[in-house]
């Protein structure tokens, strides 16, 4: 892996830039390139795929907002359980 900030980078980045940043094989970026979570373009004869600073940008808070989302929904679902109590006198 090279010591690329990503400044250095430019405004676009290749699959294997993005997979280096996210910390993630270059096979997963691609996953998520093919799903359609993750915009990109495919570029020259060889149809490389490149993707655009901004647009990784927003699929990480996106996925920030997910982790959020599930971290509250996690807590609602507990708001609906009934403490248990032991003794005789019952909790308020």
């Amino acid at each position: 892996m090279n010591d690329a900030t990503p400044d250095d980078l430019g405004r676009f980045l290749t699959v294997a830039d993005a997979a280096e940043l996210l910390r993630i094989a270059p096979t997963e970026v691609l996953e998520v390139i093919r799903s359609g979570e993750l915009p990109a373009i495919a570029v020259g004869s060889a149809r490389s795929w490149r993707i655009e600073r901004s647009a990784l940008e927003s699929y990480i808070d996106a996925l920030y907002e997910q982790s959020r989302r599930m971290a509250l929904w996690n807590q609602a679902q507990f708001t609906e359980i009934i403490e248990l109590t032991f003794g005789d006198s019952p909790r308020s």
